[in-house]
């Protein structure tokens, strides 16, 4: 555990009630995991969504639907509950602002956010004090990006500022004369592009911190994510690394989330080369795919501490309680219902924690759900993950 000496604290609960009232921006299945962690410790919970059908939307108190880009769908949200917080990285940040100024506790604040949603502005803010990173540099136009390509070396990676995930924002460019066509397929004529220098990476991790309105922050394991398609599909827990380089994982992970001000739980994201090089690749401000083996795998899952630390309260152990953990993500393989085929066979696969999100449809690498096995070793507890994940399919 380390205690950073950040020291914001909350405005008091304006709604008197024992247990507060949490406001969630977005209603997918992040927003369902933190509301059923709020929910158990008696708290009520309103998310707001543009569409009445989300999965968080059981689990509820009540669902507003209204854009959360303006600030009146905000407003009407904060009007309603003691604390904001989020589950998504694109909320409009001058929005969130307005409902600042309104008097409102939003967490992780407008300021944080606005930082983090600018991926140029972010790697600024971690280069400033000290993490490693890959070189990068602000492209505003195709000849500054092929400046930089010439200055880093090609391969170079072209990415967009701003509203980029799951590796929908990036393109890998090999030379000059490629500038072109990724500068197209990415609008940099009207969306804000930068370039980072290629990391010949290994394997990648992901740190999971929680950081509170107290000044307590907790760590959780180093996890190796292997992706498929761009999108997080298997995360093994604890990551098969050197302790010095899980240590200097976990060092710059909080490093990096104490730099941009964050408060709730945060995913780090990193490249580990072949020599045992490490560099952050982004932070996502909110609860993390990374970490949701914890909801079955620590004491305190990255939910849970996510509500404590939004609320003020003393944040739980992130300790594992298993030697090993393996998540898998369930992906949609086609278009077609929300309800997996081999339910029955997958829940009879001892040892595997299946968690269906509830999407009303299935679509082609659409995050359908996770499941989570325990094991005395990482290769056991993913035999057990796989052999359930293979039973299940989204899709006709």
């Amino acid at each position: 555990m380390a205690v950073s000496s950040h020291t914001e604290q909350p405005k008091p609960l304006r709604h008197g009630r024992v247990a507060p009232t949490l406001g969630i921006i977005g209603g997918g299945q992040l927003a369902k995991m933190t509301a059923q962690a709020a929910t158990q410790f008696g708290c009520d919970v309103v998310i707001l969504e543009k569409a009445a059908e989300v999965p968080a939307a059981g689990v509820c108190v009540k669902s507003l639907v209204g854009d959360w880009n303006t600030p009146e769908a905000l407003l009407e949200l904060a009007s309603q509950v003691d604390i904001l917080t989020l589950e998504n990285e694109f909320v409009n940040a001058d929005a969130l602002a307005v409902v600042e100024q309104a008097g409102h506790l939003v967490l992780p604040s407008a300021g944080c956010m606005r930082i983090v949603q600018d991926k140029l502005w972010q790697k600024e803010a971690l280069a400033k004090v000290g993490v490693p990173l890959p070189g990068f540099r602000d492209t505003p136009t195709q000849e500054s990006a092929v400046a930089a390509g010439h200055e880093f070396g090609w391969p170079i990676v072209l990415k967009k500022r701003r509203n980029g995930y799951d590796g929908k924002g990036n393109a890998t460019v090999r030379n000059a004369a490629e500038i072109s066509e990724a500068w197209d397929k990415l609008g940099g004529d009207t969306n804000a592009l930068f370039v980072e220098a290629f990391f010949p990476f290994e394997r990648e991790l992901a740190v999971m911190i929680t950081r509170s309105t107290k000044g307590e922050s907790v760590t959780y394991p180093v996890v190796e994510t292997v992706q498929k398609d761009h999108i997080c599909h298997v995360v093994k827990a604890p990551a098969a690394v050197d302790a010095t380089i899980a240590r200097a994982a976990a060092e710059m992970a909080e490093k990096s989330v104490e730099a941009v001000g964050g408060i709730g739980t945060f995913g780090v994201e990193m490249f580990l080369s072949r020599d045992g090089e490490v560099v952050v690749n982004e932070l996502a401000p909110r609860v993390h795919n990374s970490g949701h083996y914890t909801i079955e795998a620590c004491v305190c899952s990255q939910f849970e501490n996510h509500v404590r630390a939004v609320l003020g309260w003393p944040l739980g152990s992130p300790e594992m309680v298993a030697p090993a953990a393996v998540m898998i993500n369930l992906l949609g393989k086609s278009k077609g219902p929300g309800e997996p085929k081999g339910w029955t066979e997958a829940v009879a696969v001892a040892g595997a924690h299946i968690h269906v999100y509830g999407k009303a449809a299935s679509a082609p690498g659409r995050k359908m759900g996770h499941l989570t096995a325990l094991g005395a070793s990482v290769d056991a507890a993913h035999a057990t993950a796989r052999q359930a994940a293979d039973a299940l399919q989204f899709g006709d």
